[in-house]
């Protein structure tokens, strides 16, 4: 149950600002595993996936930032997405169930409900209390206002942890800040817009700054109709005329390496059967513990000292490499036997038919990176 609204204070707000840096984080294992499975990475699809991807990579600054000018510590190291899991954290979209998959129609669909605007969503879609990750950003935008006072105190005060990324364009949120309580719902405007667009009627971005770009459910949509974006200035956007939208320059699908759909157990049954287990499971630990480090040079950016935050940034990248590489030259490469394919129903009965839906089993089929954060 979300906490009632006359009881959302300044914890609150700190609270629910780091569940926003689980919830950006939690969106981009899912966008890796379907960029890293285009088998040449400079494809148009391969280019929106990642113009996404950084764009969520500021997100999550943004909010970890906004954390430490209220003076809270961002816990990033601990962060492990649940996949499969009911929703996004924080309890947003609970109807959505993501995976980490490859590149596919189904995984666009998951990625639009994930990006959606209120608007295009049904009537049961609506129903839930944060349906969208606006509807959450909103709860957030809500509280600040009513908690004006105290949270411009807190901005006053700090904290120890560090602002990271005003160097390279993320918000940051310093002490002399004239309006905090602005800056912070400027920064909750430029996510929310960036994600779903303008507002009602539109999935393009409004701000100048943006220059009317497409938002992130609408660069998802050009993919999954395989034709840019094409504005019509009589026809309001809907869910009914959202097709009508797509049809500017074709976009070629690409070729996609057909990668198993990761399952919970993060492909134990499998590679129990697999005569090369061992083998693969050294690659796949691999891949973890670059995304292990990765995640705990990021919590050292804003934790540690001031001074040893861009060299911390710096390492992240580092690891955010080996990753893709890990993954598209190693794991990826990696063919699950046959005859083990032939058994995933047996191995996963309730999971199959996910499986089934992101992955194509009537041709051969590999393993995928699974995201595995040892330090949580």
């Amino acid at each position: 149950m979300p906490t009632p609204v006359d009881l959302r204070d300044l914890s609150w707000i700190r609270g629910a600002l780091q569940t926003a840096v689980a919830l950006e984080h939690s969106t981009m294992p899912l966008y890796c595993a379907a960029m890293y499975s285009l088998e040449v990475q400079n494809y148009p699809s391969y280019n929106t996936i990642r113009s996404v991807l950084m764009e969520e990579m500021v997100h999550m600054a943004i909010a970890a930032n906004m954390v430490a000018a209220l003076g809270g510590s961002p816990a990033i190291k601990g962060l492990a997405p649940s996949y499969p899991g009911s929703g996004l954290p924080g309890g947003v979209a609970p109807d959505l169930r993501p995976r980490p998959a490859k590149l596919s129609q189904a995984t666009l669909k998951a990625f639009m409900r994930l990006e959606a605007p209120r608007f295009v969503l049904n009537a049961r879609q609506r129903g839930s209390a944060y349906p969208t990750i606006g509807a959450f950003y909103d709860a957030i935008r809500d509280a600040i206002k009513r908690n004006a006072r105290a949270v411009e105190r807190a901005v006053r005060l700090g904290g120890p942890a560090n602002q990271v990324g005003g160097n390279l364009g993320y918000l940051t949120f310093g002490r002399d800040d004239p309006d905090p309580v602005a800056s912070f719902l400027h920064a909750l405007d430029i996510i929310t817009e960036q994600g779903e667009g303008g507002g009602e009627g539109t999935v393009e971005t409004a701000a100048a700054a943006f220059q009317k770009e497409g938002s992130h459910y609408a660069r998802f949509a050009e993919l999954r109709y395989g034709r840019r974006y094409r504005p019509l200035d009589s026809v309001p956007f809907s869910l009914e005329t959202e097709r009508e939208f797509f049809t500017g320059e074709p976009i070629a699908w690409p070729v996609v390496v057909n990668t198993l759909a990761v399952p919970a157990d993060g492909y134990e049954a499998v590679l129990a059967l697999d005569p090369r287990g061992p083998e693969v499971r050294k690659e796949l630990e691999s891949f973890d513990e670059a995304y292990t480090r990765m995640m705990l040079a990021l919590d050292t950016t804003w934790n540690g000292p001031v001074e040893t935050w861009w060299p911390s940034l710096g390492a992240a990248v580092t690891q955010m490499d080996q990753m893709r590489v890990r993954s598209c030259f190693t794991i990826m490469r990696n063919e699950i036997p046959p005859t083990v394919v032939a058994r995933l129903e047996e191995l996963y009965p309730r999971e199959f038919r996910a499986l089934e839906r992101y992955t194509d089993l009537d041709r051969p089929v590999f393993y995928g990176p699974r995201f595995l954060n040892n330090a949580a």
